[in-house]
């Protein structure tokens, strides 16, 4: 694979083919990949959790109940008891990965003290847990048709509700979810 066809900063969007159930319909930002493997974090799969919680477990209290009952995502299936922060630029924290010029990722306490006290980024969400893949293995996905990709979407990550997100990234590529439905038999 050349450098050119990474898919950093790219939204993987899953299809009916890919038959894991921790994916099915999700979207996941792709924050890292590389010729050693991808790291991403998926955006439409609501804990049912409150930030509250996290935060309640790090000693830090919310300045307010909109911060307290942010919901929290479940990021993937991998280390699901590690934080990550998907955020706009702005502010300086002690870990953090450039997604892309709108987007970042941090996974430092330093960030989510600052949301507790009202003063982190605008728009963020906290995920807890990530999807990981071997070398070559996402390659290997979307060539089975698992997964399409398109360019990020800072809207889809932070603004959308989350049960619009797979059907809105399914509309970046111009194509209707009706089309992919894995139940509709084949023409």
């Amino acid at each position: 694979m050349g450098n050119g066809e990474f898919l950093g900063n790219q939204l993987l969007i899953a299809m009916p083919a890919l038959g894991d159930p921790n994916f099915h319909r999700t979207v996941t930002i792709i924050c890292e990949h590389s010729e050693d493997g991808a790291l991403g974090i998926i955006i439409n799969r609501p804990t049912g959790m409150p930030l509250s919680h996290i935060l309640e477990q790090l000693s830090l209290e919310a300045a307010s109940p909109d911060i307290a009952d942010q919901p929290v995502l479940n990021g993937g299936p991998v280390q699901q008891e590690r934080g990550f922060v998907l955020h706009e630029p702005g502010g300086e924290w002690d870990s953090t990965l450039e997604v892309s010029g709108e987007i970042r990722v941090t996974t430092s306490r330093d960030i989510l003290t600052a949301m507790a006290n009202g003063t982190g980024p605008r728009r963020a969400i906290v995920a807890l847990g990530y999807a990981g893949w071997e070398a070559g293995q996402l390659e290997a996905e979307i060539r089975a048709n698992a997964w399409l990709s398109a360019p990020a979407s800072s809207e889809i990550v932070f603004e959308l509700p989350f049960d619009q997100r797979w059907v809105a990234a399914t509309h970046l590529l111009g194509i209707d979810p009706a089309q992919l439905s894995g139940e509709a038999g084949h023409a």
